[in-house]
């Protein structure tokens, strides 16, 4: 049974990083794709980053040149890398499998998603 568990999410200053990590389990990285997604109050679950085999990688562009996604196959965790974060990027941050990437990449079709992880809080504020 395919199982994500998302970590690393906290308290941090406006500018500062965080890593977060969604370890997978019960599914194979060569033949699906992790997408990286938040949500913050009051707002819709949004796409945020993409890491398929067959597809590359996909990001937002507000968080281009800013977050990066990659993955350690021997660990089976997926990292999202966060730097320059200002609190715009205030959210619960989930992490989903998927056959592509466009279930981040296209707005709404999060809801088709079925494996998602329990989220992780981040919180940008000084």
């Amino acid at each position: 049974q395919a199982h994500l568990e998302e970590s690393g999410g906290g308290l941090v200053q406006p500018g500062g990083s965080l890593r977060l990590s969604c370890t997978v389990s019960g599914l194979s990285l060569d033949r699906n794709s992790i997408e990286w997604f938040r949500q913050a109050p009051g707002k819709e679950r949004e796409g945020v980053a993409c890491l398929s085999n067959t597809f590359g990688t996909w990001y937002k562009d507000s968080v281009k040149g800013r977050f990066t996604i990659s993955r350690d196959n021997a660990k089976n965790v997926v990292y999202l890398e966060m730097h320059s974060l200002n609190p715009e990027d205030t959210a619960v941050y989930y992490c989903a499998a998927d056959f592509s990437c466009l279930g981040a990449a296209d707005p709404g079709a999060y809801k088709h998603l079925n494996i998602w992880g329990q989220g992780t809080l981040v919180t940008v504020s000084s």
